[in-house]
């Protein structure tokens, strides 16, 4: 664990923030990292979430140990999501549960940790070009729904969730984000949030269909807009914006294609909020007609750019610890360089970093 980090002297005010997490498997233990870290300060108090696939993971977590920490909420929040990426790692083992592909597909990953080249993962990768998810996986084990049920306490959360919850999935016919909350919030939900098509059947749920959020809201800023009393949103981002270089290879012009896309909503939204500001500075808006939303970002686009795409499933608790650490040290530095920013203004220049 990194070194425990201790506030600001003068600095200490409470300060409400709205939370954004991206998805991007197990690349989201560096959000884990970063929430960790803002717990620990505790000078930010969470309002509300909005997360998609591996960030939705996170968020009910942290939500139902913020819930069940009782009179330590942080506490309790804290472990919960250590809880949650230990199982994820001991998930990752083989086991009797998992698809045979799935099995193969892991080993090769991890073996490819110490190798440029794993026979088992090559193959796996191969049949996930080839064949479905329905032909591969007819029965749909996925091991991560017994993870979730594991780990989080849907019904008390539902009942008294100490922050709202917002968890982006893509409706597989209409093409449409469907954002749930509320009541809604559950396995399927978290499952719908996190279904990458090529790995696993789309989730059903009240008779739609539904794949990973990282599509069409990675993830969605407008709730947080509508929903929310407070104005400051604080995005967590896992896949990188900016990748120097051209791909030359087929992986790693699928990679960053990939990449592109699960930002290309979040793109747009922030060109959306950069254009109502623009107008509000102009006084062609009154203050009550549009909210003024004040934009933070955590990342560190050097260091995703630099995991291979096999990564994002590879689950060996040291590299999940390692980008906890990460998180933890890109979070303390934001900490100490912008935290007085917020409730006042952007510590990011929307039209520089995003259009």
């Amino acid at each position: 664990m990194a070194t425990v980090r201790k506030s600001v002297p003068g600095s200490n005010s409470i300060k409400a923030i709205n939370l954004a997490l991206q998805g991007g498997g197990s690349h989201g233990a560096f959000t884990w990292g970063v929430l960790d870290a803002l717990l620990e300060d505790g000078r930010l108090q969470t309002e509300a979430i909005s997360a998609t696939s591996a960030g939705s993971l996170n968020a009910v977590a942290l939500a139902d140990g913020l819930r069940k920490g009782g009179k330590n909420p942080v506490d309790g929040a804290r472990q919960a999501l250590t809880d949650l990426w230990r199982a994820v790692a001991d998930a990752g083992r083989l086991h009797p549960l998992q698809p045979p592909w799935l099995d193969a597909f892991m080993h090769g990953v991890q073996q490819s940790a110490q190798t440029t080249w794993s026979p088992p993962h090559a193959w796996a990768a191969a049949m996930l070009q080839m064949f479905s998810p329905y032909q591969l996986n007819p029965l749909n084990l996925n091991p991560l729904r017994q993870i979730v049920q594991s780990q989080i306490d849907f019904e008390a959360l539902r009942r008294d969730s100490p922050v709202k919850l917002f968890l982006s999935a893509t409706n597989v016919e209409t093409g449409k984000i469907r954002v749930f909350s509320g009541p809604e919030i559950g396995v399927d939900a978290v499952l719908a949030s996190a279904c990458l098509p090529t790995l696993f059947q789309a989730v059903e749920i009240g008779g739609e269909h539904f794949w990973d959020g990282g599509y069409m809201g990675n993830p969605a800023i407008f709730p947080l807009i509508y929903e929310s009393v407070a104005a400051d949103v604080l995005i967590v981002h896992v896949n990188p914006i900016l990748r120097r270089g051209v791909p030359r290879s087929s992986a790693e012009i699928a990679n960053r294609v990939n990449e592109i896309s699960f930002n290309s909503s979040l793109m747009r939204e922030m060109r959306a909020i950069a254009f109502v500001t623009g107008l509000i500075d102009r006084g062609k808006l009154q203050p009550e007609d549009a909210r003024r939303m004040r934009i933070h970002s955590i990342r560190c686009d050097e260091l995703m750019a630099a995991q291979a795409v096999e990564s994002k499933i590879a689950t060996a608790w040291p590299y999940l610890t390692e980008l906890r650490d990460a998180g933890r040290q890109q979070a303390c530095a934001w900490l100490d360089e912008h935290f007085a920013k917020v409730g006042v203004e952007s510590s990011v220049d929307i039209r520089q970093e995003f259009l």
